[in-house]
């Protein structure tokens, strides 16, 4: 697992490689990644938007943006936290993922990036 805290809010990610969504011999490579976001700041939170590195072992990179994540825009009181599943496909079988969130203080009205940790997309799965 990784984790980061930035600004108040920890960010810990977890990753499954996806065996029935993925394809080896035709380099698709899926992996699913869970996030948990937790308000460690005494204020209320709520999370605007994403913003996606998505790099590939090629070079290749993207960048994703939007609003949100999954369709919800959290709002977390001082101690909660919101957890979501999501996923990503990949073209090789090595990449990571890095980020951040929008966020807004909605007490002091300030807004402010919450980093997510930079975090390994690998094939094959490690075991443990």
């Amino acid at each position: 697992m990784e984790t980061k805290t930035t600004n108040g809010i920890k960010i810990s990610v977890e990753t499954k490689f996806l065996i029935g969504e993925s394809n080896p011999e035709k380099g698709r490579f899926c992996y699913a990644y869970r996030i948990t976001i937790m308000n460690e700041r005494n204020t209320e939170v709520q999370l605007l938007s994403r913003h996606w590195k998505i790099k590939d072992s090629d070079g290749t990179t993207r960048e994703v943006k939007g609003e949100g994540v999954v369709g919800q825009k959290p709002v977390l009181s001082p101690g909660e936290s919101h957890q979501y599943v999501s996923w990503c496909p990949l073209n090789t079988s090595l990449g990571t993922m890095s980020g951040t969130y929008k966020m807004h203080d909605r007490i002091s009205d300030e807004f402010f990036d919450a980093e997510v940790p930079t975090f390994p997309l690998i094939y094959p799965p490690r075991l443990n």
